[in-house]
């Protein structure tokens, strides 16, 4: 399978900030249709950003987005990006029965593709929630029809992860798993991909980091990152603790330029050009 070192993957987890699974203790989900909704006009500013630089990108989305914000789903792909498939409902693969899993990823699935009018191969679960307890998850995907899966994080964290996994795009049965980027360094996997971690980091860490990446291990990093990042305006949750506060918040009004920045320094693609060699 390609593993290109001169171009990375870039990714969208295409969700709204009251989805996030850290906040699923205060926000109900039956809340969610009475929320307000910012999901659209962020994914509008982001797909203007990759159009200025010339770059095209995959977005993992929920079909619950979809099937309330059909045209954003149509308009994604008619710029040229990839539509692969962030689950149905944005439950934790883990928190399903395989029964369960299965229906959410088949609807989702076909949800996306009769609005994209293309093949959906790419799946993501949420917050990288398929792990050492959950691996049925694999062939799930597979029956359902999908040709890769993002959705192992080989690093240790509180909610996710599993540290021993290969960093390195490898096969799972009929799959192929495009594991999240970490750098390997002092006997254990750092976080490297984006999301909280780029917003934490100094940009000139994560941009080593990236750089070390595809020049010492030949890998392609894979990138990730969520509309709500850029929205520093969105609606502050009250009530959260300290640690999930900080986790969510931190750094969001710098976000975008930072993104400006990783734009230029890097080349990017699409996760099906650059891991199964077709658009």
């Amino acid at each position: 399978m390609p593993t290109p070192s001169h171009r990375n993957a870039l990714t969208v987890d295409v969700e709204d900030y009251f989805q996030v699974s850290a906040l699923a203790p205060y926000i109900a989900r039956s809340e969610w249709p009475s929320r307000e909704c910012r999901v659209e006009r962020n994914v509008g500013r982001i797909l203007e950003m990759l159009d200025q630089h010339d770059t095209r990108a995959t977005f993992f989305t929920l079909g619950w987005i979809a099937e309330r914000y059909p045209q954003l789903v149509r308009r994604i792909a008619a710029a040229g990006h990839e539509i692969a498939s962030h689950g149905y409902g944005h439950e934790r693969a883990s928190a399903q029965t395989p029964e369960v899993f299965f229906a959410d990823i088949q609807a989702a699935k076909q949800l996306l593709e009769d609005l994209a009018g293309c093949e959906v191969r790419g799946y993501r679960a949420p917050s990288f929630s398929i792990g050492v307890n959950n691996l049925w998850a694999f062939d799930c995907l597979e029956r359902a029809g999908y040709r890769y899966s993002s959705s192992i994080y080989p690093i240790r964290h509180d909610h996710y992860g599993i540290p021993d996994a290969p960093r390195h795009a490898h096969r799972v049965g009929g799959l192929i798993e495009i594991p999240a980027t970490t750098l390997r360094a002092f006997k254990r996997n750092w976080p490297a991909s984006g999301g909280g971690y780029f917003r934490l980091l100094p940009y000139a860490l994560s941009r080593w980091m990236i750089r070390r990446i595809n020049t010492v291990d030949q890998l392609a990093a894979v990138f990730y990152f969520h509309p709500w990042e850029i929205d520093a305006a969105q609606p502050r949750i009250p009530g959260i603790d300290a640690k999930t506060r900080f986790r969510h918040y931190l750094n969001i009004g710098r976000m975008e330029q930072r993104l400006h920045r990783l734009l230029t320094d890097f080349s990017w693609g699409r996760m099906d050009e650059l891991f199964l060699g077709t658009a």
